[in-house]
């Protein structure tokens, strides 16, 4: 494989960084949707009258330490995502933040997180989260650069939050929790999948290892994709099967998830961006739709 040269964006910061900076490094649109799976996860974990508090103090908890791996992994790769299209005018490589203000700020909303949800919440939702960080900061973020086995890995950190939430309700972790685990990460394989294939020139020229990156017809990519939403078709179906539902849920689960598996079939019959397109609006439409199903039909 040629070598990949990275020049560090020379363009100097002509300005103080304002929020809607900081909202775009620690990825404020990401984060509401890691917040969402934890408050989910906390209310199917809770037993008896519900508490307020103790979600709230959960869902800070959780916000900043999404937050700092989001502000982390964009300090560690900021060299690379001046060369992306897709990500050279976040804050760090547009020169709108510096490298040390990025660092400090993801370091600091990851020691307030964790102690917040330590103090505020306990001792396991607190190690989950820091979980979270290391996995995304030190497994995942190198690992884009080294193999494609980086989306397996950086998709464990994304399915743990709501695991963080239903920890924050009960003290444990139970076969509940893993359930909505393996949810969270089956259903991003076929969201990241379709996305990478769409940008796969924007990571190749970034030299990150991506499974689309020499997948020009779509092949591996779509068949990936249609594997995934057959298991996320199965998987989705626990939560019923565990007792977490009432049965209403079931009908519902399988008639979003079959929706998922058609939409990444027509990808696969015609490998064309705009049905990768279609297939990445669909998994952004299915995971709320089914979080909902699970909230509304709770036993």
């Amino acid at each position: 494989m040629r070598a990949v040269v990275i020049e560090s964006p020379a363009r100097p910061i002509e300005r103080a960084w304002t929020m809607a900076d900081l909202a775009e490094l620690v990825k404020a649109r990401l984060t509401l949707l890691v917040l969402v799976t934890t408050a989910v996860g906390f209310y199917l974990g809770w037993t008896g009258p519900f508490n307020f508090l103790p979600l709230f103090h959960a869902v800070v908890g959780t916000a900043l330490a999404a937050a700092s791996a989001a502000a982390l992994n964009q300090w560690r790769e900021y060299p690379f995502d001046s060369i992306m299209l897709r990500t050279r005018m976040r804050p760090i490589p547009a020169g709108r933040m510096s490298p040390r203000d990025g660092l400090l700020i993801g370091i600091f909303l990851g020691i307030t997180g964790l102690v917040y949800l330590c103090v505020a919440v306990n001792l396991l939702s607190a190690l989950l989260a820091a979980l979270t960080i290391g996995l995304y900061i030190f497994a995942y973020t190198p690992l884009k650069r080294i193999s494609t086995t980086n989306t397996l890995v950086g998709a464990i950190p994304g399915a743990i939050p709501p695991m963080i939430g239903w920890a924050a309700a009960r003290g444990t972790v139970d076969a509940e929790a893993w359930s909505l685990f393996v949810i969270l990460f089956a259903w991003q394989m076929p969201h990241f999948f379709s996305l990478s294939w769409m940008y796969r020139a924007d990571y190749a020229r970034a030299g990150f290892c991506m499974m689309s990156s020499d997948d020009e017809a779509g092949l591996r990519s779509s068949s990936q994709s249609v594997l995934f939403c057959i298991l996320l078709l199965i998987v989705a179906c626990i939560p019923a099967y565990l007792g977490l539902t009432k049965v209403a849920y079931l009908p519902i689960a399988l008639a979003l998830s079959g929706w998922f598996v058609v939409m990444a079939m027509r990808f696969h019959n015609l490998r064309e961006p705009v049905r990768a397109r279609s297939l990445f609006l669909t998994s952004i439409a299915y995971l709320p739709l089914l979080l909902g199903a699970l909230v509304l039909t709770k036993a």
